[in-house]
């Protein structure tokens, strides 16, 4: 019997299926479909996200099979899962209207369909991510449907129908295919896809050759060379892990080879490739999280998110050079590389089309058209380069791009499912004034709270949708923390507007005799501790100009995004410290150590922002903050090391310690001039004994040499 045909159809169909080809197609697919609705017209949002949602589907069942080596039968079997799971999603929306025309009534048929669509979310979550967080769904549902009503106290909840649950997952405004549904199907995608492109046009090379030329013969060259070129990769790729493993098998070796420690190199450059997400005008899409949420202009997040980046970046670089300097680290020969020529070879794909990017968005234009315009600038910029991208180099930045993002879907639209039980059920605003209860108006213990809670969410979330979980339950509660100082500050100095004193009759009638009057911190805290909890807001907003509390929630919200970092960098999960270990060799623990020392920007900054008048306050005073908070960081990391030019003893390194202390701390310039002084001395004393080390290193080998 002839069986030639049925092997070659045989063939022809295991060809069809291989996942890099079908990841090829769809990823494409999916990537035009983003680029049409994002660019060329509008769609109502839900039909938006739920395409979003079906696309990354079909491409999470072939980047996650069941199987890691699966057979035909298995690959057949996750691609019509994936089917299920898109189809159900489209079917849905579809029937939208007519649910409504039933009086918010589910047929059996669609009853299915949504049973189907939240079981395909919790699986694919799961394949992506683990079961952290379809756990923390299932708990979430079960909470508004059964055991919330079981439970006393503030967190009680009176059970909700299965089939009013069931609707409000798909239809809400913060569900499956809410707002953080939007946020990825818009900002999220279209940056990740810029960055897709950037990176297939040579931007990475470019990156690293232009690290290289301005910081290699640097004391520590290798090492800022890793702190250089991650930060400019992070803001563009979106990733700390995706971007440790891209730098990282340069910038590790490098480092290496000029007499950096292995775990320390891997952990530099974990530090650096978390600050990537920190840096403006991407901040790895989290400035349009923020402005989404937050309804604060993207120009004002990336503007006062300058300076607190450098601020980082210049902590992970004060870390590599007094590393540097202890470990006798050499700059290598052959890093000799000239900036200009750089800037020459490769530069115009890079800064064009950025350039392009943020003047668009200067202008007012929206992001997603802003970073649809800039994929085309990538392209037309890179024909002037030698790297030349062509169709073939298109199609796979497109498909390169959606895999890159799969994850980061699947995950953002399923955790709307969270986010959606916390509005339904007002579990975010208990939540805060749980923290503020427990920080008992102590904003360093609020902190400590909130980058607590994001070290756990961290450990099954990526930053981005840490930040939006974290968001909603604390940003509320460091908000309201940070304008009762603003308050207190006007109670101080008696600055309480004529219009605001009716208030506070109605809502501290005991106290009104002292409004208007200068008094005690202790007394005017005593006041705002007496404010009932309905009438704060008001107060505050009564007292409180509406710049100032617009900076405070700015300032709030960036404390969360800071601190949801953490979590790449923190054990015992510290994703791109690991990844930093896998190429250095290291133990991941130890790696993950180094990385927490080196990434302590991400825990101080934050307390700039809540103490300091650094976000929102007037040029003088945010450039004064920065400059004394800059040797304050630099105090700190030599503390740390407990090495500055040379090694310094325990009482001098408390000394140095205590000199970051006066230099950091809120707003105070005599005490900041102190510490300044203090420093001085500390660094020249440090830096004469260095001289004198060297000096007697180099008459020893002049005897070994004439002996």
């Amino acid at each position: 019997m002839d069986t030639s045909g049925n092997e070659t159809e045989g063939q022809e169909a295991e060809s069809y299926m291989h996942p890099s080809r079908l990841l090829l197609v769809m990823g494409v697919a999916v990537s035009v479909l983003h680029i049409w609705f994002n660019v060329v017209t509008v769609l109502p949002s839900l039909w938006q996200n739920s395409l979003h949602f079906a696309g990354f589907a079909l491409v999470a069942s072939l980047v996650y099979p069941l199987r890691k080596d699966p057979n035909m039968l298995w690959k057949s079997l996750d691609v019509m899962l994936g089917l299920l799971a898109a189809g159900s999603a489209i079917f849905l929306i579809a029937r939208e209207d007519a649910i409504y025309a039933r009086g918010v009534t589910m047929s059996p048929l669609e009853w299915v369909a949504g049973v189907i669509l939240i079981l395909c979310a919790l699986e694919f979550t799961r394949r992506a991510a683990g079961w952290f967080i379809p756990f923390l769904i299932i708990v979430s549902l079960s909470y508004i449907s059964w055991w919330g009503s079981l439970i006393g106290g503030v967190f009680k909840f009176s059970g909700l129908s299965l089939e009013t649950i069931l609707f409000r997952s798909i239809y809400g405004d913060d569900a499956i295919f809410g707002t953080i549904a939007s946020i990825s199907a818009t900002y999220v995608f279209m940056f990740l896809l810029f960055g897709a492109f950037l990176l297939r046009s040579g931007a990475g090379e470019f990156v690293i050759d232009l690290a290289r030329a301005v910081a290699g013969r640097m004391v520590g060259g290798p090492g800022l060379v890793a702190v250089f070129a991650s930060g400019l990769m992070g803001t563009i790729s979106g990733s700390a892990v995706a971007n440790t493993a891209s730098t990282g098998v340069i910038t590790i070796p490098l480092m290496k080879r000029a007499g950096f420690p292995a775990k320390f190199a891997a952990g530099v450059e974990a530090a650096a490739s978390t600050g990537g997400q920190l840096m403006p005008p991407i901040m790895g899409a989290g400035a349009f999280v923020m402005a989404t949420y937050t309804q604060i202009s993207y120009n004002t997040i990336i503007l006062v998110s300058i300076l607190p980046a450098i601020l980082y970046f210049s902590t992970v670089a004060f870390f590599v050079r007094i590393e540097a300097k202890k470990s006798h680290v050499h700059a290598l020969d052959d890093e000799e590389v000239s900036a200009i020529e750089v800037l020459k070879k490769g530069g115009i794909v890079v800064l064009l089309p950025i350039g392009i990017l943020i003047g668009l968005l200067i202008y007012g234009f929206t992001p997603t058209y802003a970073a649809g315009i800039s994929i085309i600038a990538v392209v037309v910029s890179s024909w002037f380069s030698a790297n030349k991208m062509g169709p073939k180099a298109i199609v796979e930045a497109m498909a390169i791009g959606a895999k890159n993002m799969v994850m980061t879907a699947i995950l953002l639209c399923s955790v709307g499912l969270i986010v959606n039980v916390i509005a339904t059920a007002g579990v975010g605003n208990t939540f805060s004034l749980m923290i503020t209860e427990w920080a008992g108006n102590s904003m360093v213990i609020a902190i400590l709270l909130v980058a607590l809670a994001s070290l756990v969410l961290g450990m099954g979330l990526p930053v981005t949708a840490a930040y939006i979980v974290l968001g909603t339950l604390s940003a509320p509660a460091l908000h309201a923390l940070i304008a009762d100082n603003m308050l207190i500050e006007a109670l101080v100095n008696g600055q309480i507007p004529e219009t605001a004193k009716a208030l506070f009759m109605v809502a501290v009638p005991e106290k009104f005799a002292e409004i208007g009057s200068p008094m005690t911190a202790a007394a005017a805290q005593a006041i705002v501790d007496t404010i009932p909890i309905d009438m704060a807001g008001m107060v505050r907003e009564a007292v409180i100009s509406a710049d100032a509390m617009t900076f405070a929630l700015l300032a709030a919200h960036l404390i969360v995004f800071w601190l949801s970092q953490d979590s790449n960098v923190t054990p015992p999960v510290a994703l791109a410290a690991f990844t930093g270990a896998a190429i250095a060799g290291t133990k991941p623990m130890e790696t993950g150590f180094q990385s927490w020392k080196v990434a302590k920007g991400l825990y101080i900054v934050p307390l700039l922002f809540a103490y300091t008048p650094f976000i929102g306050g007037s040029w003088g005073d945010v450039f004064m903050v920065f400059f004394f908070a800059m040797f304050g960081l630099y105090s700190f990391s030599a503390g740390i090391q407990g090495f500055m030019e040379a090694p310094l003893n325990l009482p001098v390194r408390l000394l140095t310690l205590a000199c970051a202390v006066a230099l950091l701390y809120p707003f105070a310039l005599l005490i900041h001039l102190g510490g300044l002084v203090v420093l001085g001395v500390v660094f020249f004393f440090s830096y004469r004994a260095s001289r004198m080390t060297s000096s007697d290193d180099d008459s020893a080998d002049v005897v070994t040499a004439v002996g």
